[in-house]
């Protein structure tokens, strides 16, 4: 008897001690830009349209909208749910949320988002930590808005506006739930996602708090909780909400949550209390730098507190810290321009710099859709920005974080190929097909996007869609791509080596360069741009051997004829893009300052 009773002391005190040795590990889920497709208004019966394959009222926007924006806003209702399946299924228990969370903030989406992340802790214990986007808020206040593209009963747009007088069409909704939340209703409504403290967290604090880690209390943490005492001036003036937070969710990790949305002022005599009056928050640090230096400070803070007390520190916000087109910034804006590209959304190399030297290791971003990891190098300090691809954009991925150590940490990509129900609302994108085939001055969407398999398929399409729809007609020199539109393969790579069309190539199969042609160049230079490392996967062998031949050879050309240079950027463009930082499954060693691919 007593042996059994040794023996069941050892048992217990063997798996308590396997217990604190296994690793934290965080899932990061970024711009979800849930929009509830099953949600209702709270002051008007209009549930959307009845869904002839699921006999389910859905209320959603049109394919058309989707393949014009750079997400789609149906189908990563299914996405999300599917993410939280797998991170349930791996037994991860914390989950940080970039931003973008929601569809700019309605309060239907909210509802709705709330009700998803509620039944997954009650089910499975997953703690959520949320951190706000560009789209939740949109302004630091509420107002009004609306979209003019949901799906009507026919197949065409439907707005839906929060006031009447907004409204263009005889056909609309009115409803006060599509209005545009500010930081107040959201906080209302999300607060026990890491907004608030929770009696179980071992410490939360903000911006605004000026105790320390050592004698820290739930009811004080309450206290700079609340929305009032969570505001500081942007200009003269004008005070606006800030909704950073930094929380122990388990005992040495401290999960920092840097509200990165900056609403500077339009105009200094207006009110401060007009919604209108703020510019939005899409261009991220460089506006942090101008007027949100506290937030500077304060990390600078609790880094020097979290080193003191042994704490792991692990900083997440939904805009980049480190550019992330891997050395490719200056070539694509020789080529497109200062303005294409979404290049106003890089940050100076300033934001690096002030937060490597604030004591920052280790920080997540969305914000940009794509997947990247971004290494500043300062003195024996190193600074890591991982950006978390969207679930509603090509690649559709998460990341997770492994923390095997104060030192060693592991990051690995999740991706979402496929996803149960992603075609569920396809029978409502070809009532919307026929409808737009009878107006013959649209540009008509693909329709073999209803032919995808998967949902890895379905957002591959979509991405090139965008780019035959958006990127090209926005981002490209007219002139340019008018010239290109008839080149193949073959003749980039006579032009590369100067050379006329009945010549040949010693040991190149020229045909093979003849089933391509710049369009197809140009969709994967943006594969790069979106997946990293994993377009890879897209892109056949033969083709990415064929890109490091017109590399090679671009490179060499001494040419000066613009067109040709203008080819040989392209090329450089290519080139960067596709040889970044490890940006799939990767160990990051902050001691060494290495980051090596696994």
């Amino acid at each position: 008897m007593l042996k059994k009773g040794i023996f069941s002391t050892l048992l217990i005190a063997f798996t308590c001690l396997s217990a604190q040795q296994k690793p934290v590990q965080i899932a990061f889920l970024s711009d979800v830009h849930f929009q509830d497709l099953y949600g209702n208004f709270s002051d008007n019966d209009f549930n959307g349209i009845v869904n002839p394959k699921t006999g389910k009222a859905t209320i959603l926007r049109t394919m058309d909208s989707q393949l014009h924006s750079t997400r789609v806003f149906n189908e990563n209702y299914f996405a999300f749910l599917k993410a939280l399946d797998d991170i349930a299924a791996k037994g991860i228990k914390i989950v940080a949320m970039p931003g973008d969370f929601s569809d700019d903030g309605q309060a239907y989406n909210l509802r709705g988002l709330h009700r998803i992340l509620e039944a997954y802790h009650k089910k499975y214990g997953i703690n959520f930590y949320m951190t706000t986007g560009n789209h939740d808020p949109v302004g630091p206040f509420h107002q009004d808005a609306g979209k003019e593209d949901f799906m009507g009963k026919d197949g065409s747009p439907l707005e839906i506006y929060s006031k009447e007088n907004l409204a263009k069409k005889k056909q609309h909704v009115i409803t006060k739930d599509i209005a545009e939340s500010g930081y107040i209703e959201i906080l209302d409504e999300l607060k026990d996602f890491g907004f608030y403290p929770r009696k179980e967290n071992l410490y939360w604090s903000t911006p605004f708090d000026d105790h320390s880690y050592s004698n820290y209390s739930y009811s004080n943490a309450l206290h700079y909780a609340d929305y009032s005492n969570r505001m500081y001036e942007v200009s003269k003036g004008f005070s606006v909400p800030d909704l950073s937070y930094v929380v122990e969710p388990v005992k040495g990790v401290w999960m920092i949550a840097i509200d990165g949305n900056t609403y500077i002022p339009k105009d200094l005599h207006r009110s401060s209390e007009d919604a209108t009056n703020y510019n939005g928050a899409s261009i991220g640090y460089n506006n942090v730098l101008t007027h949100k230096q506290h937030l500077i400070q304060w990390v600078k803070k609790i880094a020097k507190e979290a080193k003191s007390n042994g704490k792991t520190l692990i900083a997440f916000t939904h805009y980049p810290m480190i550019d992330f087109n891997d050395g490719a910034t200056n070539e694509i804006k020789n080529l497109l321009g200062e303005k294409k590209w979404q290049l106003e959304r890089v940050p100076e190399e300033e934001v690096a710099k002030e937060f490597l030297d604030a004591g920052l290791q280790i920080h997540f971003a969305g914000h940009m859709h794509i997947n990247d990891t971004g290494v500043k190098k300062l003195g024996d300090k190193m600074l890591v920005n991982v950006q978390v691809p969207s679930l509603a954009a090509y690649l559709p991925s998460y990341k997770i974080l492994t923390i095997h150590s104060q030192d060693v940490m592991e990051v690995q990509t999740e991706v979402l190929n496929n996803v149960p129900r992603f075609d569920e609302l396809f029978p409502l994108y070809e009532k919307e097909y026929g409808t737009l085939q009878q107006n013959h001055d649209k540009i008509l969407w693909n329709k073999d996007i209803l032919k995808t398999k998967s949902y890895h398929d379905f957002m591959l399409f979509h991405l090139k869609e965008l780019v035959r729809l958006r990127m090209i007609p926005d981002d490209w020199p007219k002139e340019f791509i008018e010239k290109t539109k008839s080149i193949t393969g073959k003749d980039l790579l006579l032009l590369s080596r100067n050379l006329k069309s009945q010549q040949k190539v010693n040991g190149i199969d020229m045909d093979s360069f003849q089933q391509w042609n710049f369009e197809d160049l140009l969709f994967d230079l943006y594969k790069f741009q979106s997946a990293d490392e994993l377009a890879r996967k897209d892109i056949s062998k033969e083709r990415w051997k064929q890109y490091q031949v017109l590399i090679q050879s671009f490179e060499q050309n001494k040419s000066q004829d613009h067109f040709v240079l203008q080819i040989q950027s392209v090329f450089r463009i290519l080139s960067l893009l596709s040889n970044g930082d490890p940006a799939d499954h990767f160990e990051i060693d902050l001691k060494n300052r290495k980051i090596k691919r696994l």
